[in-house]
């Protein structure tokens, strides 16, 4: 078998078929009958020695693509290049592949690395994923665009970025770990410049005031952590934004525990924390011109003997008393005091915190788009058009306070559950409450905040044109390109 192959895109109804010079891309297609309608987007068809000693894939892009405009023009491109990538992927010796990305060079990149990804754990052939390993497996297929581009090398770093969030969610929960989470996170930053980061131990977060985050803490053996990234790509006086990515390594529900039932893919309901930490991973290796702190409260939720109780009243960092109605709504605890601290502490411009929050959320939108909260028109117009541009797409959600007196307790400010209905609401109500700066008193802009919740986005349940069943690392490229707009305006 040959050891090289193109990818490549086809317009069948187009004039000009292909960049690529050696590949007479029209004639190969003219050799397979297709009968009188053009081929949906994604038909991919493999040839064998053409050019001679090479495997070509051909992937249709459609009918009417030439009229195709923007997103919806991207989006035809990453699907035919992540076709014509899972066409030959099984192919025994084929390592290097030509992506012919003419026609979109970032979105061919984005298809072609999010295409071949793979997850598993099996010994043979041995797994580029086994966290032991002690030199790095490669990747089965590499890439390059048959011209190269800047606009290629950003798909790629979206790309990598997504497959490693994608990786820290499959990772089963005795891999990652609070601690392991945090070592595997500095050695992917290693030699990136502008960034420090910080690795924080439960003594800390006591001496700050997280009790909400702590009393998640109570029923584990795991040590927590709260991981701080900081990156400063854009000056000393320039006014950050804020990530917060919700870490809990396994989710159990405490004592309010889950069915057994899939409880193991409460292995990703640390989500929230990988596609932060990936997403930040990418903005500091492309260097965006942003100061941007991220922060990830870790630990799991267990029912140890010594685990929080349905009815404690805990007091927040910020002085609010919580009453834990379910302790199975640890996300919104660990969320409120690492809200709070970036918010006072760093005074961001915008903070954007995502997480796998709520069932609810899975019943409201299923696995299409994430779910977004915020208090502020612009900043969600912003994360629209970011999702639309890399087709990882949101929907906004209601965030009134006419919901609110669900999560008022008799005996507390507030309580960490409002019952069912609109239970995705009323959690996003309740890390409202632990937002510093929405309301400043001193005459400065508000704070301006989104909470994004993934628990539908987290997994697929079905392979799409350059996606695969499992953990999913989303909104990982829409949050790099939100940055990126954001810094190129």
């Amino acid at each position: 078998m040959s050891a090289a192959a193109y990818a490549i895109p086809f317009d069948p109804q187009a004039a000009s078929q292909t960049a690529v010079p050696d590949v007479d891309a029209a004639k190969l297609w003219s050799t397979v009958p297709h009968g009188d309608k053009v081929p949906k987007v994604g038909t991919a068809r493999v040839f064998y020695d053409t050019p001679a000693t090479k495997v070509t894939a051909l992937s249709s892009l459609g009918e009417g693509f030439a009229s195709k405009k923007g997103d919806e023009r991207r989006e035809l491109v990453r699907k035919s290049v992540g076709k014509a990538v899972k066409s030959i992927r099984e192919l025994e010796g084929v390592k290097e592949v030509t992506v012919d990305a003419s026609l979109d060079a970032h979105a061919a990149a984005v298809a072609a690395h999010l295409a071949q990804y793979q997850f598993t754990l099996k010994t043979s052939p041995p797994s580029r994923f086994n966290p032991n390993l002690t030199e790095p497996i490669p990747e089965k297929l590499s890439f390059s665009p048959h011209q190269a581009s800047e606009e290629w090398d950003r798909g790629v770093e979206y790309a990598k970025a997504q497959n490693l969030a994608r990786t820290l969610m499959e990772l089963p929960a005795n891999m990652i770990t609070p601690t392991a989470f945090c070592e595997r996170v500095k050695s992917q930053f290693e030699g990136i410049p502008n960034v420090q980061i910080y690795v924080r131990d439960e003594a800390w977060a006591e001496k700050k005031g997280m009790r909400t985050f702590l009393s998640v803490t109570h029923g584990t053996s795991e040590p927590a952590k709260f991981l701080e990234i900081h990156y400063n790509g854009a000056g000393d006086d320039a006014q950050p934004l804020a990530f917060v990515g919700k870490g809990i390594t396994f989710d159990s529900g405490g004592i309010s525990l889950k069915p057994g039932a899939g409880m193991k893919e409460m292995r990703a309901d640390m989500g929230g924390a990988a596609t932060v930490v990936s997403a930040t991973l990418a903005i500091a290796k492309l260097q965006l011109p942003v100061n941007l702190i991220t922060v990830t409260p870790l630990t799991e939720n267990m029912p140890g003997p010594s685990a929080t109780k349905p009815g404690d009243i805990i007091y927040a960092m910020n002085g609010k008393t919580v009453e834990v109605d379910n302790t199975d709504a640890e996300g919104r605890l660990v969320l409120s005091d690492a809200i709070y601290y970036v918010s006072s502490e760093y005074k961001p411009h915008t903070l954007i915190d995502v997480a796998t929050l709520t069932g609810a959320m899975m019943i409201a939108l299923g696995e299409v788009y994430s779910g977004v909260f915020s208090t502020s028109d612009e900043l969600w117009q912003k994360l629209h058009a970011a999702g639309e541009t890399e087709y990882d797409r949101f929907w906004r959600m209601p965030l009134d306070e006419d919901y609110g007196p669900q999560i008022y307790s008799s005996n507390a400010d507030l309580q960490n559950t409002g019952g069912r209905p609109a239970g995705s609401i009323t959690a996003a109500l309740f890390l409202k409450a632990f937002v510093d700066g929405l309301e400043p008193k001193d005459g400065s802009a508000p704070l301006k905040w989104a909470h994004i919740d993934i628990a539908g986005t987290m997994d697929a349940t079905r392979e799409t044109a350059y996606g695969s069943k499992g953990m999913t690392g989303r909104p990982v490229r829409a949050l790099i390109e939100y940055v990126r707009q954001l810094t190129s305006n």
